[in-house]
This record gives C-alpha cells, sequence and structure tokens, in this order.
C-alpha cells in the first residue's frame, strides 16, 4: 500500500508516530544507501510516492524508473536519468539535476541526488503535507529537534557537503527509540549469546505493552513465531509471544500462533515444555480435539514419567484443560495407566493432585471405565494416603462424583472406607468425611424412601443432582515441589500447614477441594498405597492400573483393603476341641524362631494366594479373627511361599507376628531357655517343615 495512505489508517499520535517513522525511515535510508554505497546506483526519484507499505508493516523503496549506474569517471556515460529525468518532479530535483548540469552531477558523490531526495521524503512525512516546491523544505517547524541537524546537512545547497545516508543510519540520535532496538536485535536473534537472549525476552513483555500495538502484532509477533520454531528464542520468548497473541482475534490467534505452539511441543527443551505448560490455559481451549489427540498429547505423556517432579505434576495439571479434547481411546488406554501410577508418586503434592484430576475429569469417562476406576482410586489409594491432604481429595473427589454410583457401591464400598477418617487424626479431614458420610446417607435414605414408595426409576436417579454445587471443578493442590522438606514432616501435619478447606456443609463439592498445600513436600507414600499397587494379580479386563486392585475387593471382602482388618472382636468365640489341643501344644517348650511369617498376613497381602487358603480353611480357624500384620517397615524374607497351611506343622497357623524391632537372641524368647540345644532343635524343625510345605 502506498505510504501515504498507510500513514491515514494506522492514525498513530505522539511517540508511538514518531517510533514508527524512525523504523521506516531507518529502512529507507538502509536501501538508498546499499543503492548508492556498494551498488553504486543512483535511485534519483527518492520521495513519498516512491515508498510503498507492506502487510508486515515495513517501508519498501519502489519506482526505480530512472535508476542509473553511477560512473563519475566516464564523461559520456549515458543512462535512464539522462533519458526520463523529465519523470522527477521539479520540486524533488537538486539544484544540479534542475539545471541539467551533468558535469556537476559527475563530479558529485554517488549519494548526492538521492540524499537530498531523502530529505525530501522526512519533510513530506512530518508534515502530512506533499512537497509543492523545493523552498518548502525551509519550514523545519515539523521536523523532530534529534533529527534536525542530520535533516540540514541531507539538503546542503552543496552536492559534496551532503550528508551519506550510512552515515545518518550509524550517527542519528533519532534512530535510537524501543521499537527499532527491538526489531533490530529480533532481525539478528541468532547472532547473540544465550546471557543477551534471557535478558532481552524477560523485559520483553512488558516492553511490547509501550509500542505501537499494530506494529507488535504485525511485524515482531511474526518475528517472535518464527525465532521460536526454529530453535533461536529461549523460553521466557514464550510469555512475550502468548501476550502478543491475546491481542489477536480467535481466528488470527489460530492463524498466526496456534502452528508453532503446535510445533514446540516436539521440542525436546524442557525449558521449552515446562513454559509451554504453565500458559497452557492461554491457548488450550484454541487447541481442536484432533490436534490434541495426535499431535499435542503424544509429546506431552512423556512428562509423566519425567524424572523432575515439578514437570511430572505440571503434566498432570494440564490434563484438566486437554482430556475434554482427548478420544476415549487415548483416555482409557494410556491416560488412566500414567494416572495410576501417579497416584503412588513419591512426591505428596502430585499424589493430592492426581485425585483431585480423576475427579474433575470423571465426565469425560465412559461409564464403565468409570465404575472400574473411581472408587478403586479414591477409596483404595487415596483414602488410605499417608498424607493428610491427599485424604482429604480422595473424600472430596467421591462427594464430587456422587452421581457415579448406585446405592450398592455406596453402601458397600464407599460408606464403610468413609466412616474409618471420622477418627482420622487430622482434623480437616474429620470434618470432611463427616459432611461426606452425611451426604452419602441422603442418598441412600431418599432411594430408600422413593423405593418403599415405588419410584425406582427415580430412585436410580439419585446422586449429584440432588447434592448442591457439585457440577464444580475441584481446585488444585498448591504444590511447592521446587521447596525440598524433611521427610519426617509427614503426617500428621498441622491443619495450618496441611490445608485450607472450605466447611460450608450445603456446598461441600463447590467449594474446592485445596487451597494450599504445606511448604515442606513429603516423600514418602504409605505402606498400604505400595502393597495395593505391587501385590495384587493383573487385572483380565484392563490395563490401567486400578481393575486389579477392584478385583481383589471382589474376591476377598475381608482382605486388608476393606478398611476393617485392623478391628478387633469384641469377644472370643468359644474354642473348639481342635482348637483346644492347638493352644495345649502352644504351651509346650518347643521354640518357633521370631522370623517365622504370619500365613494370614501374607494372605491379606497376597491375594494369589486366596485360593489355597480358602481351601484348608475348616483347618484354619483363626483365620477370620487374625490379628492384623504387624507395622514393620520390612517384610518376611518368606511371605510369598506362606500362604498355605501345612497339615504337618500345627504352629503355622498361629504364628507369633513379627517383631517390630530387631530380632532378638532366640534365648531371649519368652518360655525359651537359654539352652543352645533349644535353638538348634526349632530351626531344624522349622527347615523340615517348610520343606515338607513347599
Amino acid at each position: 500500500m502506498p505510504l501515504s495512505e498507510k500513514i491515514k489508517e494506522l492514525g498513530l499520535e505522539g511517540t508511538q508516530r514518531d517510533e514508527y517513522y524512525a523504523w521506516g525511515l531507518h529502512q529507507i535510508a538502509k536501501a538508498v544507501s546499499f543503492l548508492n554505497n556498494d551498488c553504486k546506483l543512483v535511485h534519483g526519484n527518492v520521495c513519498l510516492a516512491s515508498v510503498v507499505v507492506t502487510q508486515s508493516l515495513d517501508w519498501k523503496l519502489h519506482a526505480f524508473d530512472v535508476l542509473s549506474e553511477y560512473d563519475g569517471t566516464n564523461g559520456t556515460a549515458t543512462g535512464p536519468m539522462l533519458q526520463y529525468e523529465w519523470l522527477v518532479q521539479s520540486q524533488y530535483k537538486p539544484m544540479e539535476l534542475a539545471k541539467s548540469d551533468w558535469t556537476m552531477i559527475r563530479k558529485s558523490p554517488p549519494w548526492a541526488i538521492d540524499s537530498w531526495g531523502l530529505g525530501c521524503l522526512i519533510y513530506e512525512i512530518f508534515s502530512s503535507l506533499k512537497l509543492g516546491k523545493t523552498e518548502e523544505l525551509r519550514n523545519t517547524a515539523s521536523i523532530p529537534k534529534s533529527l534536525l541537524p542530520d535533516y540540514q546537512r541531507l539538503l546542503s545547497s552543496m552536492p559534496s557537503r551532503r550528508l551519506n545516508t550510512s552515515k545518518l543510519i550509524e550517527n542519528s540520535e533519532y534512530f535510537q527509540n524501543k521499537l527499532v532496538n527491538t526489531i533490530l536485535f529480533m532481525e539478528i536473534l541468532s547472532l547473540k549469546d544465550s546471557v543477551e537472549k534471557d535478558t532481552f525476552f524477560h523485559k520483553l513483555p512488558n516492553l511490547v505493552e509501550q509500542l505501537p500495538r499494530q506494529i507488535v502484532l504485525k511485524k515482531l509477533l511474526p518475528l517472535l513465531a518464527s525465532a521460536l520454531e526454529f530453535g533461536s528464542a529461549a523460553a521466557p520468548a514464550l510469555t512475550a509471544l502468548l501476550k502478543m497473541g491475546s491481542w489477536l482475534s480467535a481466528e488470527e490467534f489460530d492463524l498466526k500462533v496456534l502452528p508453532t505452539i503446535v510445533k514446540l511441543f516436539a521440542s525436546n527443551d524442557r525449558a521449552i515444555r515446562v513454559s509451554l505448560l504453565q500458559h497452557i490455559d492461554q491457548y488450550g481451549e484454541s487447541l481442536s480435539a484432533q490436534v490434541v489427540d495426535e499431535q499435542v498429547y503424544p509429546h506431552i505423556a512423556t512428562g509423566f514419567a519425567d524424572t523432575s517432579a515439578f514437570l511430572r505434576e505440571l503434566t498432570l495439571k494440564s490434563m484438566l484443560v486437554l482430556a475434554p479434547k482427548l478420544s476415549q481411546r487415548t483416555m482409557s488406554g494410556t491416560l488412566l495407566k500414567y494416572l495410576s501410577k501417579l497416584q503412588v508418586d513419591e512426591e505428596p503434592a502430585i499424589r493430592t493432585n492426581t485425585t483431585i484430576l480423576l475427579g474433575n475429569i470423571a465426565s469425560y469417562l465412559n461409564e464403565g471405565t468409570r465404575k472400574r476406576v473411581l472408587i478403586n482410586a479414591f477409596t483404595v489409594r487415596a483414602l488410605r494416603d499417608a498424607f493428610s491432604p491427599a485424604r482429604g481429595a480422595g473424600v472430596m473427589a467421591l462427594c464430587a462424583t456422587s452421581s457415579y454410583y448406585d446405592v450398592t457401591e455406596i453402601a458397600t464400598r464407599i460408606l464403610p472406607n468413609i466412616v474409618v477418617l471420622t477418627i482420622d487424626p487430622d482434623s480437616d479431614v474429620k470434618s470432611k468425611a463427616f459432611q461426606a458420610v452425611d451426604q452419602f446417607l441422603q442418598i441412600v435414605r431418599q432411594y430408600n424412601e422413593k423405593s418403599n414408595a415405588g419410584d425406582i426409576a427415580g430412585a436410580a436417579s439419585l446422586g449429584i443432582s440432588s447434592m448442591p454445587g457439585n457440577a464444580s471443578l475441584l481446585g488444585w493442590a498448591m504444590s511447592s515441589l521446587t521447596l525440598k522438606g524433611k521427610p519426617s514432616d509427614q503426617t500428621p501435619l498441622a491443619a495450618a500447614n496441611s490445608v485450607t478447606l472450605a466447611t460450608t456443609t450445603t456446598s461441600t463439592a463447590s467449594s474446592g477441594l485445596i487451597e494450599t498445600l504445606s511448604t515442606a513436600p513429603v516423600h514418602c507414600v504409605s505402606s498400604g498405597t505400595d502393597f495395593a499397587d505391587q501385590s495384587m494379580p493383573a487385572s483380565p479386563t484392563s490395563t490401567d492400573g486400578w481393575g486389579e486392585i477392584e478385583n481383589g475387593i471382589h474376591e476377598e471382602q475381608d482382605s486388608d483393603k476393606d478398611g476393617w482388618d485392623d478391628i478387633e472382636p469384641l469377644e472370643e468365640p468359644k474354642p473348639s476341641p481342635a482348637l483346644e489341643n492347638i493352644q495345649a501344644a502352644q504351651r509346650r517348650p518347643v521354640s518357633l524362631p521370631v522370623s517365622q511369617p504370619k500365613p494370614q498376613a501374607a494372605t491379606s497381602l497376597r491375594p494369589k494366594s486366596t485360593a489355597k487358603v480358602t481351601e484348608d480353611k475348616d483347618d484354619d480357624l483363626w483365620g477370620s479373627i487374625a490379628a492384623p500384620p504387624p507395622k514393620s517397615s520390612s517384610k518376611p524374607l518368606n511371605v510369598k511361599t506362606g500362604g498355605a497351611v501345612d497339615d504337618d506343622d500345627p504352629w503355622a497357623a498361629i504364628a507369633a507376628p513379627p517383631p517390630t524391632t530387631k530380632a532378638k537372641p532366640l534365648s531371649a524368647v519368652r518360655g525359651i531357655g537359654t539352652k543352645p540345644a533349644a535353638l538348634k532343635l526349632g530351626a531344624q524343625r522349622i527347615n523340615r517343615t517348610s520343606s515338607s510345605g513347599m
């Protein structure tokens, strides 16, 4: 577009106008200098009419009708200027050209004619008037003071004294402004070192707010996108790119910014990935479902297993934005596998946020997946986490997804696990447990009332709709994974250092789950969570990591996963005759090594042995009231083979639990003498029994 029309269209004023004019004049002066000094050519017609503006608002020199080769030594040289000098309007001609003094022109430097033309251009753009006659050039009222000395030198009456355009570019103060410096830095970005780049890009987001908006969007934005795409820009540049992109319309953003962002996800630069994930809420909604599923998610998914806990957590949080755009195949096939692993992550904040994410994306899972995953993830893992905010997250996630559970699941699998938390050491968890119990009891009560009234369809529809506010998203736990705390800072945490949770009963789920998390993250995972994750048989129907937990629950309701195995019976039944024989044998002075494992403990930890124990149910009279497994940090070496009861060894079924401290010498056990023979006999007997059992 002609420069005169573009200036009217932009309508710039004040400092922004001067900065843009400086950038445009810098480009034209550079073009004229190239022609005069490098090519020994004379344009001959530099003025406002010979400048056009591109889509990116760059000024370009055109109208090369009288372009001539300068040859001051050849007196007979001819060219278009001699033949077509009449094409140049008289007001733009310097004195020597107006007089057709070709001898003077040949003796003048090659930039003499074009420097005069550049002076005419400066006058026209600042006065906003077309030059009518040469005398008007003396009116300098509109010329900026920083440019005035150079303007006067460009229009010197002596051709030999006119300012060379290359000197104008190098020395003029007028060209030293923020816009010119920013664009020049971007154009030679690949030549800058990393320190200069980091400094520049950290300042750029604030700098672009001070520059002309249209120049930023049409000139700087394409430069920045190209630099990021080809690797010459550092990670902080993404912040500036997204800030500029926020000023675009949705259509322009999809066209100019999104393609670059999608390509950046394939970058191996961890800093780029972190920056992308930190700002995903600014562009995530603009990504199409196909692009997310096929191009973005495969690269993001590598962050779930990254060695950096900070990157794992950012990857996890990004799924809240991207999950609605993922296909069911991707969610069930890969996403749930990653979330299953993150729910036993070493970082407590990640475990907590995994539970929160599952509660938030539950609506995007199909019904079969929800049935298989949600209850297992929230009760078996979250509610038994050693980190109190993780337990609180499990309770709130159950409340927020109450519409997905039928009354049988609520009564048999959810309420029994939540009730245990009403005596939790953490007061925050207790208060949430009481609220959750009230909510689920209300659902069961309403179901019962409607069932008695014959409204079976209405009873089946009870759930989240009956609880106000449950449709809102759960809030993230605020993690500080970069601050390393001590493992000893673990449970129980003071309420002030754990989480701040909403306590309004009527808006339990809508109040947000966790707003602040302890600044000393815990690096320990509860032992119950480890057992649940590692010792379950593989699920024949699912591969997402929760199916095996579910199978364990269905196969053995009195295992350690139902939450009741650590509650002692109120009274002991009268022993049977067979049991009396065992008790009598127990009083005999025969020793057993303290490391003998308890078969029932192995049964509760290893459901693979369930079938064997069931077959010997009549012989194992203590199985139903077995004492809880010892809370020891190490397991007996022979736990795996201790599931079956040997008929030849009546002691195996009632073996004393392993000690919680270091093993004492056998002579120190109560009822055992100090004779070394007893140790030898006991050890030999057990070895024979173990061999026959195998």
